[in-house]
C-alpha cells in the first residue's frame, strides 16, 4: 500500500518538532538538485532544539540530499533555510561550522593515514578558544573509550565502529548545536548500532545536542529519535511523532511498508 493511496484515510501529518517549542532549523520551499533535475522538491521542515528527528525512507528518496543541501554542499535553486535565528542561503561550508551545524556523511569521512588524535583535532582546528578546544577533546576520549585507547592508531587501523565513533567524535570536537548524521550504523554490527544510537540519546539528555538522522534502520532510528520525516522521491510525506509512527501500524505500513 503506497503512501498515496491512503493519505486520506491517515491523519494529517503535522511539521517535524511540532507547533510547541524554539526552533534550531526551518526550512521552506527547498528545491536543490544535480544538473537541470531537482531531487528536492519543495522541502517544508522544522526541528525542535534538543531533539532527534529521523528522516527515514527509501533508496533514492532525497535524504542524502536534504543533508548535503542543509550543510552548504548542494546549492539549492529556490527556497529558505534558517538555522539558530538566522539564513543559511549562500553561506560558506567553513561559516556553518563556525554557526554551530556539522555534518557527518555516510562513509565515515576518517582520513585514514591519520591516527585517532589527528583526525579529532582536525574538528577543532579553526577554534580559537584553544583551552576549551582540548576540554572538547577530552569529553570525546571519555564518550568514546575506544577511541582514547587507540588514539596513536592511524584511522586504517580501525574498525568500522571505531570509524563511526572517530568521524562522530570529530564532530563533537566542534561542539556543534545542530549535528547533521548520514547513515550511521551502515554496515555495522547490531551491538554496535545499538551503542552509536545510546550515544546520540546521551548527547540529546545531557547537552541538549540536536540531531538530525538520516538512517536506513528504521527500527533503531525510532529507538531514539523524538520527531519522524518520512521522504520519497524527493517529498516529505508525513512528519509526526517518531512514537506515533512506531506505534501506529497504519501509518509504519503505508509510508515505511511494515
Amino acid at each position: 500500500m503506497s503512501a498515496d493511496t491512503t493519505a486520506d484515510a491517515l491523519p494529517a501529518p503535522v511539521s517535524a518538532g511540532g507547533a510547541t517549542g524554539d526552533a534550531i532549523l526551518r526550512v521552506s520551499g527547498l528545491t536543490a538538485g544535480y544538473g537541470a533535475a531537482p531531487v528536492l522538491q519543495d522541502i517544508e521542515l522544522t526541528v525542535r532544539t534538543g531533539t532527534i528527528a529521523a528522516v527515514l525512507g527509501a533508496n533514492g528518496a532525497g535524504k542524502t540530499t536534504l543533508l548535503r543541501t542543509l550543510s552548504g554542499l548542494v546549492r539549492p535553486s529556490a527556497g529558505d533555510i534558517v538555522f539558530d535565528g538566522r539564513p543559511l542561503r549562500d553561506v560558506p561550508v567553513e561559516q556553518l561550522v563556525r554557526r554551530g551545524m556539522a555534518h557527518v556523511p555516510e562513509g565515515r569521512g576518517v582520513v585514514a593515514e591519520l591516527t585517532v588524535d589527528e583526525n579529532l583535532r582536525l574538528g577543532g582546528l579553526w577554534r580559537r578558544d584553544r583551552a576549551d578546544a582540548a576540554r572538547a577533546l577530552a569529553e570525546v576520549y571519555e564518550l568514546f573509550e575506544p577511541l582514547a585507547q587507540r588514539r596513536r592508531h592511524a584511522g586504517h587501523q580501525l574498525s568500522g565502529g571505531e570509524r563511526q565513533m572517530l568521524a562522530l567524535g570529530r564532530a563533537l570536537v566542534a561542539r556543534p548545536k545542530l549535528l547533521l548524521l548520514d547513515e550511521p550504523s551502515l554496515g555495522l554490527a547490531p551491538r554496535v548500532i545499538a551503542q552509536i544510537m545510546g550515544l546520540l540519546r546521551q548527547l540529546r539528555d545531557q547537552t541538549g545536542l540536536t540531531v538530525l538522522l538520516v538512517e536506513q534502520n528504521v527500527r533503531s532510528a525510532l529507538s531514539v529519535a523524538d520527531e519522524a520525516v518520512v521522504m520519497s522521491l524527493g517529498r516529505i510525506v508525513t512528519a509526526t511523532t517518531a512514537g506515533r509512527l512506531r506505534d501506529d501500524e497504519q501509518l509504519r505500513h503505508a509510508y515505511l511498508g511494515f
